[in-house]
């Protein structure tokens, strides 16, 4: 009996464990790696740089780019290492420049001078790895990229407050180099003021320099000698509103608002904005998504846009000024909508029809009220 029991346990604790091999072959327990997986380690910064033409000053041109600097930095924050390099000027030396930059390591370069563009072009063919960001240039390549501003927008509202708050009819305004960019800007202001005063005319000193604060001083004080009232000017600096601020007359600040230099003398300001692009092309460089592409922003996409008036502004010009940026933004209003004359009285522009941007891009004509020497063709 008991040899039988014993027969019968064995057999039942053999069937039993059967089973439960069979259960374990079945679900197997998930096994512990030997050593667990590394964490992904993060991925390098992206290194970008900026060129600027001039030094880094409180307001201007090169002031709204480096506060563009500044902003990708802070967007984009450690995926990102940003640098600079100020005071290049355009030509050989800002060659050298890239140069340096591109064995520094930094993977995208933006230049902000029109007088980078070759220079950008003939490096950028050396390193087809590295991206260039050519600001307001117009060549292309593979991994050359351009973009500008409608600068000609804020001009042209500019120009209204300026006819608005002139008491002589005669505005002064400084510029740097006759290429189109500056034309466009010269004759949209001057359209712009003759829309609210027919008799407004635009004295125009040239420079052919895009920063010299001395000559930017002397060109304002002359043109308020010659009796403009109101001041304008497309040069990388501050001292024509300090030079206005000190005679009593007004102006209209350009790049930034500098009204901590000109408190009571500046009625507006046309201001640049470029940290959105910028933040948008090194993300897309992150993403891979970066392509050669030419773009040419305005007052709708926020690029361009006007206000910083001055407390001497009445309410109805302020008023008058952003329901025509209002306008424009809506594409209800283009500067560049015929008739249009040149200085000699031709009709470059017939009624009802509006420029291009091919046309505006070729612009080698001043507008009807700009005092000027003709541009050499």
């Amino acid at each position: 009996m008991y040899k039988n029991l014993a027969a019968t346990l064995v057999a039942a604790f053999s069937f039993s464990f059967s089973l439960c091999a069979a259960a374990a072959a079945a679900n197997p327990a998930p096994s512990s790696p030997a050593h667990p997986a590394a964490p992904k380690p993060p991925a390098a910064p992206v290194k970008a740089a900026w060129i600027y033409m001039s030094p880094i000053t409180d307001a201007g041109w090169t002031r709204q780019h480096e506060t563009a600097r500044q902003q990708v930095q802070k967007q984009l924050g450690a995926s990102v290492k940003t640098s600079y390099v100020a005071n290049v000027p355009e030509g050989p030396d800002a060659e050298r420049v890239l140069r340096d930059l591109v064995q520094q390591g930094n993977q995208i370069i933006f230049t902000t001078s029109f007088g980078y563009m070759e220079p950008a072009m003939k490096v950028a063919r050396d390193f087809p790895q590295v991206k260039f960001e050519v600001l307001t240039g117009y060549r292309q390549a593979a991994n050359v990229a351009t973009a500008n501003a409608r600068y000609y927008e804020g001009r042209y509202l500019s120009g209204i407050a300026a006819a608005r708050m002139s008491k002589s009819h005669l505005i002064g305004y400084v510029a740097g180099f006759p290429i189109p960019e500056v034309l466009q800007g010269i004759n949209a202001f001057t359209l712009g003021a003759r829309s609210v005063n027919p008799q407004a005319q635009v004295r125009v000193i040239w420079l052919n320099e895009w920063f010299n604060p001395a000559r930017e001083r002397d060109a304002a004080m002359l043109l308020m000698d010659q009796g403009a009232d109101v001041l304008a000017f497309h040069t990388g600096s501050t001292a024509i509103p300090v030079a206005v601020q000190e005679r009593g007359k007004y102006v209209v600040a350009y790049h930034s608002d500098m009204r901590q230099f000109a408190p009571t003398a500046q009625i507006m300001a046309v201001t640049h904005h470029w940290g959105d692009y910028e933040t948008g092309r090194i993300r897309a460089l992150q993403s891979g998504q970066w392509r050669s592409q030419n773009v040419w922003h305005g007052v709708r996409q926020g690029a361009i846009r006007v206000g910083d008036f001055g407390r001497q502004v009445p309410d109805a010009v302020r008023k008058e000024v952003l329901a025509r940026q209002a306008d424009i933004a809506a594409g209800r209003l283009h500067p560049f909508t015929g008739p249009v004359h040149d200085q000699s009285g031709k009709l470059v522009v017939p009624a009802g029809k509006t420029l291009t941007d091919a046309q505006l891009l070729k612009m080698d004509w001043l507008a009807q009220g700009v005092q000027s020497a003709p541009i050499k063709q």
